[in-house]
């Protein structure tokens, strides 16, 4: 009974998210408090294993970070500037917005990345007089296929990294960046062929665009140098949390709190946390309860081990329908509470004679995190791209944004599938 409960109030958010008719945070917690209310779990189980508070904490602080930044004018000034490098020309725009996405996303975690680049894009596109859309799709597109290419990029790949001792750093450059690659290669000509003809140059005269002296958008206050140096800090920190045993949690708070310490008698707190996405966190956490209810009734479990059932055991069927499975899945529930729930039952599948397991972990990874273009909450970075866009009256709609991210999704497992096979899987054909 209770599994049909929680499948219900899922089932029922979901659509309420996807015909937008409500408030998509204020669906998600009502969803959230009827799990309470149906005894599907307690409210300390709720707060305390279901809502990842790191990942609250993290986006909270990169939104305080990115708030005070763009007081200074930094965000107009990089805007400007990278306008005028493509002399306004939209093209060269949308690719050049998806490289730094991706290696961004790569180097550093696609949420922050996205925090960074899309109030960018967006001052850019208001510029021009450009659609957001296609630019904001590019961006959520190369965020979750650069965050694919390394350890730190996306949080399943942490996740795997954590479970599995010899998953290092190097390893996931290996095996997960030249398929990132490819697939982003993939994608460049998919948006493109999707967007050329709309895409044309606007009646915004390219002279008048190299006359602006980008140096006027910034204001040459104690602030901006201060917040320079400590958003460098903490990217610094970011790329190095690994080696200095710090969590990425830790260092943006760390960061955040010192940027408001420093800018409090120029910029009141007050104001920056006017400035904080709260709609984008309490989406957040009303979509951690929801999730957390079909983990609680073992809905996840059984389907991560039905998986084994379904393939009787055969290493390359389980190896395919992992990536599969856990690709459609990431576009329907975040891609972090299933990965921990496969985590354990990957582990068991040498029980059943399946030694190496390396194509096994591969496969989930690729699949969690490809499989977050889907949707608008199939992954984090996605939801922050949402509500940068909505606070910016830049509104993106569930449905448009998964006519083109589902193609995609199925577009890059298949080619997921032709690159596992051939790397790791044809030794064991027949």
């Amino acid at each position: 009974m209770e599994i049909i409960v929680a499948s219900l109030i899922f089932i029922c958010c979901y659509v309420f998210i996807m015909t937008e008719q409500i408030n998509r945070a204020v669906v998600t917690l009502t969803g959230g408090v009827l799990l309470l209310l149906t005894g599907i779990y307690s409210a300390e189980r709720m707060l305390t294993e279901y809502i990842d508070w790191n990942t609250i904490a993290l986006l909270f602080s990169m939104m305080v970070l990115i708030a005070i930044t763009e007081k200074t004018g930094l965000f107009g000034f990089i805007a400007i500037r990278f306008a005028q490098k493509v002399k306004g020309d939209p093209i060269p725009l949308l690719i050049g917005a998806g490289a730094l996405t991706g290696i961004g996303s790569a180097l550093l975690d696609n949420v922050t990345t996205v925090l960074i680049f899309v109030p960018i894009m967006l001052k850019i596109t208001k510029l021009l007089k450009l659609p957001s859309f296609p630019y904001l799709l590019m961006i959520i597109f190369s965020s979750n296929i650069g965050g694919a290419a390394t350890l730190i990029g996306d949080p399943p790949n942490i996740m795997i990294g954590q479970a599995v001792e010899h998953l290092t750093f190097s390893s996931f450059l290996i095996h997960m960046a030249p398929i990132a690659i490819i697939m982003f290669g993939v994608m460049l000509l998919f948006v493109w062929a999707l967007f050329r003809k709309s895409l044309r140059r606007t009646k915004f005269d390219v002279k008048e665009l190299l006359a602006i002296d980008a140096q006027t958008y910034l204001h040459r206050t104690p602030m901006l140098y201060q917040s320079i140096t400590v958003l460098l800090l903490t990217v610094t920190g970011f790329l190095l949390h690994a080696f200095l045993y710090v969590e990425l949690t830790t260092v943006a708070l760390s960061g955040a709190v010192l940027l408001l310490l420093l800018t409090e008698k120029e910029l009141a707190s007050e104001k920056i946390f006017e400035k904080v996405e709260w709609v984008t966190l309490f989406f957040f956490i009303g979509l951690f309860t929801l999730v957390g209810g079909l983990e609680e009734v073992g809905v996840i479990d059984e389907i991560a081990r039905a998986i084994i059932v379904i393939t009787d055991g055969d290493y390359v069927q389980t190896v395919i329908l992992i990536l599969w499975v856990s690709g459609l899945l990431s576009g329907i529930v975040d891609n972090i509470p299933f990965v921990a729930a496969m985590i354990p039952v990957v582990q068991e599948f040498e029980s059943y004679g399946m030694v190496y397991l390396d194509p096994v972990w591969w496969a989930l990874a690729l699949g969690a995190c490809l499989g977050g273009n889907a949707t608008l909450i199939g992954a984090s970075a996605n939801v922050v791209v949402t509500g940068l866009a909505e606070g910016a009256h830049e509104k993106i709609s569930f449905i448009r944004f998964m006519l083109y991210g589902f193609p995609l999704v199925i577009i890059s497992l298949v080619v997921s599938t032709i690159y596992i096979y051939f790397r790791y899987l044809v030794p064991y054909i027949g």
